[in-house]
C-alpha cells in the first residue's frame, strides 16, 4: 500500500508545477480545517495557552492562517521529491551567508539551532547548496522503512547528510577534523526519560527543552548559530542567521539553551501562524523538584 501511495500518487504529483500543487493545497485546507478539523483542538489549545492575551477571534484567525500554510507545507514537501537544484535555490535563499563564511575561515564547525517554523524541508533541500561547510541534520527515522528511505533520499539529494538521532555523538566524533554545520530541531518535546531535560519558560508555559544543542556544542567546541526562516511569499523563503555563541565553553550552564529558545519565541510571537501548532509540545509537565531556569 505504501508503495502504491508513493509511486501512483506522491511521485506523479511531485512532477507537477508547484502552482498546480497549490490548487491541491487549497482543497486540503477545506478538508483539514473546514471539514475534518484535523487536530484543531490541539491547535486551538496550544494557541490559547501561548497567547492568553489574545481574543477568541484572534486565536481563530491565527489557526486559520496556520492551516492554510500547513497545507502549503505538505504540497511543497511533495514537490521536494522532484525539485531541481535551480528551483530549490530560487525558492530558499540565505541572506547573510558571510556569517558562516567567517566561521569557516576559522575552521569552526557549527551547531545550527532551528525550530519547526516555516518550511524546514525546503531549508534542508537548499542548505548544502549555499554553504562552504558540509551540511548535516539530525532526524528521527520514520517507522515505515519504505517511506523513511524515500524521505531520506529526497532530503539528502543535494548533499546534506542525515544523522539518525541515536547516532549523533558518533557523527560528531567522526567529523572532528572536518568543517560541518549540523542542524538541531530545538523545539520538539523530549521524552520524560531523557536525562538532559532543561526546563525554561517558552510561550508563557513551563517547557522541557532538549539539551543536545548546548551539550554537543560545548563537548566538541562548535559555534552555535540560530536559523531564522521567513516566508516572503507563497513558496518562497529567506533564511537569516544569528550567532548565539562562538565559544560555547565560555558560557554558563543553560545560557545557550535559553538563548535559542528566546530567539525562536521572538520569531513565533512576531508571526505565529508559521510554527507547527499541531504538535503536542507541552505534554510533559514539570515536577516540583525540577528547576525552572
Amino acid at each position: 500500500m505504501t508503495r502504491i501511495l508513493y509511486y501512483v500518487i506522491l511521485l506523479p504529483l511531485s512532477r507537477l508545477p508547484i502552482n498546480i500543487l497549490y490548487k491541491l493545497s487549497d482543497l486540503l485546507y477545506l478538508f483539514s480545517y473546514r471539514l475534518l478539523s484535523y487536530r484543531k483542538t490541539v491547535v486551538i489549545s496550544n494557541l490559547h495557552n501561548s497567547f492568553p492575551e489574545k481574543s477568541k477571534t484572534e486565536i481563530n484567525e491565527i489557526a486559520k492562517t496556520f492551516y492554510q500554510f500547513f497545507c502549503d507545507f505538505i504540497t511543497e514537501s511533495i514537490k521536494c521529491f522532484n525539485i531541481s537544484e535551480s528551483e530549490a535555490m530560487e525558492r530558499c535563499k540565505i541572506t547573510n551567508p558571510e556569517i558562516l563564511d567567517e566561521l569557516y575561515k576559522k575552521n569552526k564547525s557549527i551547531v545550527l539551532a532551528c525550530g519547526h517554523y516555516n518550511n524546514w524541508e525546503m531549508a534542508a533541500a537548499c542548505l548544502n547548496l549555499s554553504l562552504k561547510h558540509q551540511a548535516a541534520a539530525l532526524y528521527k527515522p520514520l517507522s515505515n522503512s519504505f517511506f523513511d528511505k524515500k524521505f531520506r533520499s529526497s532530503r539528502s539529494k543535494f548533499g546534506i547528510e542525515l544523522i539518525p538521532k541515536n547516532e549523533a555523538k558518533a557523527y560528531f566524533e567522526k567529523n572532528v577534523d572536518r568543517n560541518v554545520i549540523i542542524g538541531f530541531g530545538c523545539d520538539q518535546c523530549p521524552k520524560k526519560s531523557n536525562k538532559n531535560l532543561f526546563w525554561t519558560e517558552f510561550l508563557n508555559q513551563d517547557t522541557a527543552i532538549m539539551f543536545g544543542t548546548e551539550k554537543y556544542a560545548i563537548e566538541f567546541d562548535y559555534a552555535v548559530v540560530f536559523m531564522r526562516m521567513n516566508r516572503t511569499k507563497r513558496g518562497y523563503y529567506e533564511i537569516s542567521l544569528e550567532i548565539i555563541e562562538e565559544n560555547p565553553r565560555s558560557t554558563q550552564y543553560g545560557e545557550i539553551s535559553k538563548k535559542h529558545t528566546q530567539l525562536l519565541e521572538k520569531q513565533i510571537k512576531r508571526d505565529p501562524a508559521y510554527w507547527l501548532w499541531t504538535h503536542k509540545r507541552w505534554k510533559l509537565k514539570r515536577n516540583s523538584n525540577e528547576i525552572l531556569h
